[in-house]
């Protein structure tokens, strides 16, 4: 039992940066956004939360750096695709190539160095129920906030005034406009939000999961991320399911690897991403559902009338 209590606690910490982030992309697609950006976000988010956690000696410093960074790359995202009604799709893919870049030049002096860990918080009483207690509720505060989030997101979308304005954006922009709504202001906060989560995830990355700064750290999570929206059919609560399957597939690759057993590692290696395209082809075959719950508008410009 203690294997495997070793093994589903590497899941949740190999899981929590998926969900994270495709949360905030799940979020930023109800709106009507295609934030391909997502991978740059999230490595940016890493880079910042470890050199902040390393010059500050505090790692809470550090998940709000991370936070901040995500967000500050995402209003850069909304600037050009919002205001400046830039292509959505290529403005993604550049902001991942900038995050890629620029996160390699920032971490350049803090490669090999030792980080700090992010303390796990546990939670009276209910840490000491056998099992459950530290898989569930001796955890660190980035997985309590993913669990908070998921719950929160899902009453936003579907219980307040608020998250119906937002999906009703996401579907039909110019009618949503008719009725008043202001569809940029709606959409700017949905990709603020969906930076933040990337920069969380990120944050998770280097102060959980991998205590330390390495180049190219998220290793194709954020396109990982992207895809589990879609497995989701933009539903939070089936961003769990998704992440966790996802987790621990990547998870098993590492302790396949680690038993000796007689595949080849790249192929194990490649098993998170192979996941991913099957996943994504099974999804596709049913049409009809993919397009009743994809927004109507998403990935459409939209250019108020003056």
């Amino acid at each position: 039992m203690t294997i495997l209590e070793a093994i589903l606690l590497t899941v949740i910490t190999a899981s929590t940066p998926l969900v994270l982030a495709a949360l905030g992309e799940l979020v930023t697609e109800r709106s009507g956004v295609l934030n391909l950006g997502v991978e740059g976000m999230m490595i940016m988010g890493a880079v910042c939360a470890f050199a902040a956690t390393n010059l500050t000696g505090s790692p809470y410093i550090g998940v709000l750096a991370g936070v901040v960074s995500g967000a500050a790359f995402s209003l850069l995202f909304g600037f050009l695709t919002l205001t400046l009604v830039a292509n959505q799709v290529a403005t993604g893919l550049a902001l991942t190539i900038l995050g890629l870049g620029l996160s390699g030049m920032i971490g350049e002096s803090f490669v090999g160095l030792s980080g700090i860990k992010l303390p796990p918080l546990a939670i009276p009483v209910l840490s000491d129920i056998p099992y459950l207690g530290p898989l569930l509720f001796r955890q660190d505060l980035i997985f309590y906030l993913s669990i908070a989030l998921i719950a929160g997101v899902n009453w936003f979308l579907f219980s307040t005034r608020a998250g119906l304005k937002l999906r009703s954006v996401g579907d039909n922009h110019a009618s949503a406009h008719a009725l008043g709504i202001n569809v940029l202001r709606t959409r700017y906060l949905a990709v603020l939000f969906g930076g933040a989560c990337a920069g969380l995830a990120g944050a998770q990355l280097s102060l959980v999961y991998t205590p330390q700064w390495v180049e190219n750290m998220s290793a194709g999570r954020g396109w990982i991320a992207l895809a589990l929206v879609v497995f989701a059919s933009w539903r939070p609560w089936r961003i769990v399911a998704g992440g966790y399957l996802f987790g621990a597939v990547s998870i098993s690759q590492l302790h396949a690897q680690a038993l000796g057993i007689g595949v080849p590692s790249q192929f194990l290696s490649a098993l998170p991403y192979l996941a991913t395209v099957v996943v994504l082809v099974l999804i596709s075959r049913n049409r009809r559902m993919t397009l009743i719950n994809t927004p109507a508008s998403l990935g459409k410009p939209f250019v108020p009338d003056r």
